[in-house]
């Protein structure tokens, strides 16, 4: 069964070909490689034994996109993937991120319609809650204003696909995700952003393998228990194999109704700060670290209630804290070939 997994050489789109391809799955990539790199293909056949397919072009352009579905149109579903996600510049730059995360998907949906393909799981995210006014988050909670225009990107996507949805004979399944950190056990592939990391986990491995002077925490006057945010952060591993379920469901026809949601997430909250002791306790370094201004953008707290997942998906996290940043670390060390001692 042939799966497309748009922006398939990213940080979650390539553990998610790597489970894909664990469980049989024929997967073909597309990836315009603006935040990745084609060497990833390489790293996912390594740890599978199975070479993915990958056509680097940008969704953004319709004709290419048409063309690719056509000549595609064996594909029992796709996952997409592919969105540019940076809270901090999307602020900063809301036209590109309008442009490139809604132009794609209405590219892909029309290109399904036309191509009767039926199935699209979504990379949504947990910041269509804003900042939510009860903890921990569930799948009925209100959408909120978004407190960034990536979070807006989110919440017109998923309003796109319900309203392409009742229109077509296809089925959405949208994952709202919290916070994914950690690496694939192998070290092979783990998140490996261009130029400065806008998330925490790899500016603290930067810092600690010495690329970064130093860590900046944005706000430590923010109303938690130390100050600092606090997120539901969740092994970028359990959250592919997430997506494994939810193509799975589809294709065997298990979905209740033709748009589904569903938050991804341990329901634990840990602060910026926690995460930062929970890295100096596996590491055994001290990190360089400076509290500074808030960022726009940020909300104060937000961590999911993953019962409706568990039950209804059957699917769980089951990777802690200390295992998260342990593995990154580990695939940081592997892919800069440099290991840090305390």
């Amino acid at each position: 069964m042939k799966i497309l997994v748009t922006g398939g050489t990213g940080y979650i789109g390539s553990h998610t070909v790597v489970e894909l391809q664990n469980k049989g799955f024929e997967v073909v990539i597309v990836d315009n490689l603006s935040n990745s790199s084609a060497e990833i293909v390489d790293h996912i056949e390594e740890i599978t034994g199975v070479r993915p397919v990958l056509e680097v072009f940008d969704l953004v352009d319709r004709e290419k996109t048409a063309d690719f579905f056509k000549r595609h149109h064996d594909i029992a579903g796709l996952i997409h993937f592919a969105a540019f996600k940076a809270v901090g510049e999307s602020v900063e730059k809301p036209l590109k991120y309008y442009r490139n995360n809604l132009v794609a998907l209405m590219n892909i949906l029309e290109s399904m319609r036309e191509n009767k393909i039926k199935n699209i799981v979504f990379s949504s995210s947990c910041t269509v809650y804003g900042q939510p006014d009860e903890l921990p988050v569930s799948e009925n909670a209100p959408i909120k204003k978004a407190e960034s225009p990536y979070g807006n990107t989110k919440q017109i996507s998923e309003e796109i696909m319900q309203d392409t949805i009742k229109t077509a004979d296809i089925h959405g399944i949208a994952l709202r995700y919290f916070n994914p950190i950690g690496a694939h056990p192998s070290a092979l592939i783990g998140e490996l952003p261009i130029g400065v990391p806008n998330n925490l986990v790899p500016f603290i491995t930067q810092t600690a393998i010495g690329l970064r002077d130093q860590l900046s925490v944005f706000g430590n006057d923010y109303p938690t228990p130390d100050g600092t945010p606090i997120r539901d952060y969740i092994h970028v591993v359990d959250l592919a194999k997430a997506h494994v379920v939810a193509i799975d469901r589809m294709v065997n026809q298990k979905m209740k109704k033709d748009f589904e949601v569903f938050n991804l997430g341990t329901g634990n909250g840990y602060s910026v700060l926690e995460v930062i002791k929970a890295f100096e306790k596996v590491s055994g370094l001290k990190l360089n670290y400076k509290i500074v201004g808030r960022r726009e953008g940020d909300v104060i707290q937000v961590w999911a209630d993953p019962g409706y997942s568990n039950k209804e998906l059957g699917w769980k996290a089951e990777l802690g804290l200390e295992e998260m940043v342990d593995s990154a670390w580990k695939w940081e060390q592997a892919y800069r070939g440099k290991t840090v001692k305390p």
